[in-house]
């Protein structure tokens, strides 16, 4: 054991569900290098952000929350994280994060290819397949295009469009 284990950022701190929540969704926003303004907009706005004085910050407990978490994302890969935060979630956890790490890596427009193979690499750790997010990304595409309000002949605008959701005849 060396001494400067002593140091570490989040000694004694326990990975909880809403951390990990918040630690994916930065390694989504870094993963591409860049942080983009939508992007912060986006995690403010589904870990509480908020607002005083015409701007949006980070209340008080949100912002520990925050604070601890890039603690985290700057002394831990991907794969310590994903190791360390599986088995704390359930599946609704795991499925609410997911849905959120696309939705934050299609904030900007376009998932970057970085963003998407963290997304990958957290779909398999989480054990869900293509298959049983198939139905959630759907919809997450359809609230991300806005081309539905301007094209009538859009697939989604034609009569008898649905999306096949988990336990529901499609």
């Amino acid at each position: 054991m060396s001494l400067f284990n002593m140091f570490k950022s989040d000694k004694g701190e326990a990975m909880t569900a809403h951390k990990a929540f918040a630690i994916a969704l930065l390694y989504t926003m870094a993963a591409d290098g860049e942080m983009d303004a939508e992007e912060v907009g986006h995690l403010l706005a589904v870990i509480g952000g908020e607002k005083s004085g015409g701007t949006i910050g980070v209340g008080a407990n949100n912002q520990a929350l925050l604070n601890s978490a890039m603690k985290y994302v700057r002394s831990h890969s991907h794969e310590q994280f994903l190791a360390e935060a599986t088995p704390v979630l359930t599946t609704a956890q795991r499925l609410c994060i997911l849905m959120n790490l696309v939705d934050s890596a299609l904030s900007d427009g376009e998932a970057e290819q970085e963003e998407r193979e963290f997304f990958d690499k957290a779909q398999k750790a989480f054990g869900i397949t293509d298959e049983q997010f198939s139905p959630y990304f759907e919809v997450i595409m359809m609230k991300n295009d806005r081309s539905v309000f301007v094209d009538k002949n859009h697939p989604m605008n034609q009569p008898g469009f649905q999306v096949g959701m988990p336990g529901q005849a499609a």
